[in-house]
């Protein structure tokens, strides 16, 4: 495992945070691995005192755990929390869908906003299978934050966002043993015409379809052990 350097800059501190949640996010730093301190700043060019805020904050948000004498290690995915996590997500995702839906029918939804719906379903559609599955999964929520923000409800992506990060990583490693990619982009296909259509109706429950889809899928391969090993 390796991390690219970061520069020393006022903004140390979050440019380690992210840099170190991206590794856990594609599995650079997979479930169960330990966590070295010294290691890590090493790697990424900083004192220890940036990486080991980092380090704290993210095990306030459950991705990495104490390990006895070890220090701390990457929190290995739960398969009954990722599930439990996807019963929200579905919820809220059919709560945006419709009121994105609704202002399209209103007409509250002026041509360029629209436009960045269709924009970021296409930019996650022409990915293959050659780019990295993190960047797919990346392009897959960019698509879903981008009806949030349709929705006008601004909550909705203030409480998925801590979420985000338990998903992905978790949609990262089960998606790179089994591909869903087309399946996916068909059912945003259908939301993406749905909202844009202004169907409220359809819109929420293809988006709650989705999501309550993904999550039965995920969870059964997490269950069946496709993803609880660490990565080479």
């Amino acid at each position: 495992m390796t991390l690219e350097p970061v520069a020393e800059s006022p903004q140390l501190f979050d440019l380690v945070y992210r840099r170190l949640m991206a590794a856990i996010i594609d599995t650079s730093l997979g479930p169960g691995q330990r966590i070295v301190q010294a290691d890590l700043a090493a790697m990424l060019g900083v004192s220890r005192a940036p990486v080991s805020h980092a380090l704290q904050v993210l095990k306030h948000q459950g991705l990495l755990r104490e390990a006895g004498r070890k220090g701390l290690e990457v929190a290995p995915i739960d398969p009954e929390r990722v599930g439990n996590l996807y019963q929200v997500r579905a919820a809220l995702e059919a709560l945006a869908a419709r009121r994105a839906a609704q202002r399209m029918a209103d007409g509250l939804v002026p041509p360029d906003e629209a436009r960045t719906l269709v924009e970021a379903f296409e930019a996650g559609n022409r990915l293959s299978v050659e780019h990295p599955m993190s960047r797919r999964v990346q392009a897959d929520i960019d698509f879903h934050r981008t009806i949030y923000q349709l929705s006008g409800n601004g909550s909705i992506g203030e409480i998925m966002e801590p979420l985000w990060p338990h998903l992905q990583r978790a949609m990262v490693l089960v998606l790179e043993a089994n591909q869903l990619r087309d399946q996916a982009w068909r059912e945003h296909r259908q939301l993406l015409d749905s909202i844009l259509a202004g169907d409220v109706g359809q819109s929420a429950a293809t988006a709650a379809a989705h999501a309550d889809g993904a999550g039965r899928t995920i969870t059964a391969r997490l269950q069946r052990g496709t993803a609880c090993a660490s990565p080479a």
